[in-house]
């Protein structure tokens, strides 16, 4: 892996105003994207995983939206600082990205060609004709048989899985260094989202794209990814690699994620799920952000009143936001006693 990252973001934070008041969706995020690795980001929905992101790629919003503070930085620039028409030229050329419902991400009165003819035209100086040549052989190598009928096809006419192919090679039509997956299989069935999850992995392999995965799925985090950014309530709560955050977990809001999902390689005797609700961003709790749902804080004052940082946890990399983080085991104990199943292979 490289030592410099394609990709780094830097204390981000992103407002939105709205007549009930400031909603922090983004709160000092920070993580790196490196060449050829893929970046999966996992929290629950409202946890600021899509909007950080959106912000990358020039697409929130402002107003309401305002960024806070923060550096996003590609090459040496820092695109927040880059102008409309900059971004454009960044936008599919440098990064691009998958987003989750092709079927509103398409254009539904233009063929599919013309739309992956416009995503390579866009960057490149090249005939009408090229670029239908250059279309075909997108959708040839995404998978998508009798790809020359296909262009002319509308997205109606194609299956969801057609339809999510079609926006990978769309993403890919430019060789993107950065590719941005936004939970890319969640409206396709089970065997449709094998494959295209094997198709974003072999087309980022081939390009040495670094690829951030955005999902609420902890199995697709295990199979595709090589680090881990987990976020709640708009900040990162831990971060490491897939390892790491699978067998030593450091925080316990990455613990319940872990316990309340069915798992098929144990036996589970019951899910628990993580008790109340994801907190109001308007009206986020003072001190740690979890502490009203967390077991392991226990209403501890220190929880309860100062919010605490990210910092170093038991292995090179591997960083969790947890007061009380070298108390984790007790919590791992009690959540592989209450389900019977075992979470983490520590020892």
């Amino acid at each position: 892996m490289s030592d410099e990252p394609l990709l780094s973001i830097r204390d981000l934070s992103v407002d939105f105003h709205t007549p009930d008041g400031v909603l922090s969706a983004v709160d000092h995020v920070s993580y790196d994207v490196y060449p050829g690795e893929t970046v999966g980001v996992v929290g629950e929905s409202g946890s600021g995983k899509s909007v950080a992101v959106q912000t990358v790629l020039g697409l929130t919003p402002t107003p309401p939206a305002r960024i806070r503070s923060g550096e996003i930085r590609l090459g040496g620039r820092d695109l927040l600082q880059l102008s409309q028409r900059q971004m454009r030229r960044v936008r599919g050329r440098e990064i691009a990205m998958v987003f989750q419902d092709p079927m509103t991400s398409l254009n539904p009165v233009m063929t599919v060609g013309r739309q992956i003819d416009e995503a390579v035209q866009v960057h490149t100086a090249v005939s009408d004709d090229e670029a239908r040549a250059r279309s075909v052989e997108l959708l040839h190598t995404v998978g998508v048989g009798d790809a020359e009928r296909r262009c002319t096809q509308y997205p109606h006419e194609l299956s969801g899985g057609m339809r999510q192919r079609a926006m990978i090679a769309m993403a890919m039509a430019n060789q993107p260094r950065v590719l941005i997956a936004d939970e890319p299989t969640t409206a396709l069935d089970v065997t449709i989202q094998a494959q295209v999850l094997e198709l974003l992995e072999t087309t980022t392999a081939q390009t040495q794209a670094g690829t951030i995965l955005i999902t609420h799925d902890l199995g697709l985090i295990a199979e595709l990814c090589d680090r881990v950014i987990v976020m709640y309530a708009g900040t990162v709560v831990e971060s490491g690699d897939v390892t790491a955050i699978f067998h030593t977990p450091r925080h316990p809001y990455t613990v319940g994620l872990m316990a309340s999902l069915p798992r098929l390689d144990a036996a589970v005797q019951r899910l628990e799920p993580i008790p109340g609700s994801p907190p109001s961003l308007l009206h986020p709790p003072p001190g740690c952000s979890f502490h009203p749902r967390c077991r392991l804080g226990a209403g501890r004052e220190r929880c309860r009143q100062e919010a605490p940082a990210l910092r170093s946890a038991d292995t090179c990399g591997h960083l969790a936001a947890c007061h009380y983080s070298e108390e984790i085991h007790a919590e791992i104990s009690r959540v592989e006693a209450t389900t019977g199943s075992r979470l983490s292979q520590d020892g």
